[in-house]
């Protein structure tokens, strides 16, 4: 990335313009720039005209204060320099595969992502939960991107008690009311549209998914046509799904319960979320016990009773065998959905073969028809 520094003027601006249009970058970094004038502005404005857009990154404040009045914030995509915290020594309150959120005070929390995670998806999480809070889903404030040390994290408003998942596991008297609030939460999720095209559609988003190459590594191209078949017949929806709604991504707030944790936030079919309720709890819960009572907060045994109970409360259901073919039904979708993903999983060159054996042949062929059904309607 090209490096600016010190203090550009009038007196440096003509060394600095044939530089920098040598260079031509798109992505400046302006952390050791203290001070730029009225002649250097002038540089970037003819960068921007060449180039066709200049981000700038890791502003200072007083540089950020001269780009604002100048209106050049308006110009250049400027990212501010992100503050430096740590959090040695804090709580965990939760622990999933997009990171680990700790408690920093009694007033803040932060999400620290893992490694792999760029800004731009840090901010388009952001920019979701803004969405979804506009859009009346309680969902926690962002108020800052920090850098923790090799990772990012965004810091959000405190929550006066713990997760979910630990509410559950520590406070049995309350277990029902509890799930009672979590099917509350997610109905109240898969009845709220947001059309102005701010989040992605998740009809698009496994279109993509079916018609990548690398599903040839591990499907026949029969079984691809077969999973292209079954996503092109979806039913087009604009209801909210969060995508990873396990009692761990979500915390109680003066009773309240909401969602910290929007990345995968898509406008589809409410049963998807259902899919990634019923991996978590009732897949989860068996095959990876020590990863989902890390990240949900709930061992493996109350996972599986908790989830009989969310869907029970979610579907109104009361007749044990009525629920047993809904859970069947659901379970259907969260194959599918698996074999879907394998690309994207980490490891996936080796376990992603003996995933698509137990799952492809023996759950999604034969179940084909009843899949491409069930996702055909809204």
């Amino acid at each position: 990335m090209y490096q600016v520094k010190g203090k550009i003027d009038s007196a440096n601006a003509p060394e600095f313009e044939k530089d920098i249009m040598a260079a031509k970058p798109s992505e400046i970094d302006a952390a050791e720039l203290q001070y730029i004038s009225s002649a250097g502005l002038r540089v970037l404005l003819k960068l921007t005209k060449e180039v066709g857009g200049v981000t700038l990154y890791n502003v200072g404040r007083e540089v950020y204060e001269i780009l604002e009045v100048t209106g050049f914030t308006t110009i250049l995509n400027v990212k501010k320099a992100l503050r430096e915290i740590s959090v040695e020594g804090k709580q965990i309150l939760g622990r999933g595969g997009n990171g680990t959120v700790y408690r920093l005070d009694d007033e803040t929390i932060v999400k620290v992502y893992s490694t792999e995670h760029s800004l731009e998806v840090i901010d388009r999480e952001r920019a979701y939960a803004k969405a979804a809070f506009v859009a009346g889903i309680p969902t926690a404030i962002a108020f800052d991107t920090v850098k923790v040390g090799d990772s990012y994290g965004v810091i959000f408003e405190a929550m006066n008690s713990d997760t979910l998942g630990h509410a559950i596991e520590n406070e049995p008297e309350r277990r029902d009311e509890y799930i009672m609030k979590y099917a509350q939460l997610v109905k109240q999720l898969h009845s709220t549209s947001i059309t102005d095209g701010s989040i992605k559609s998740l009809k698009e988003l496994l279109i993509k998914r079916a018609e990548s190459p690398v599903l040839l590594d591990f499907c026949t191209q029969s079984e691809v046509n077969v999973l292209k078949d079954i996503v092109s017949s979806m039913a087009e929806c604009d209801t909210l799904v969060h995508g990873d709604l396990h009692p761990g991504n979500i915390m109680i707030n003066n009773g309240e319960l909401m969602l910290i944790d929007m990345g995968e936030l898509t406008r589809g079919l409410p049963i998807y979320d259902l899919a990634s309720i019923y991996r978590d709890l009732m897949v989860g819960s068996k095959s990876s016990p020590e990863t989902t009572a890390r990240s949900i907060g709930m061992n493996p045994e109350l996972c599986i009773e908790v989830g009989k109970k969310f869907f029970a409360m979610y579907s109104g259901m009361t007749d044990p065998a009525q629920l047993e073919q809904y859970l069947k039904m659901i379970g259907l979708i969260f194959a599918f959905n698996v074999v879907l993903l394998i690309p994207d999983f980490p490891g996936a060159a080796q376990r992603g073969p003996a995933i698509i054996k137990n799952l492809m042949q023996p759950v999604v062929m034969p179940n084909a028809a009843a899949i491409k059904h069930i996702l055909s309607k809204k």
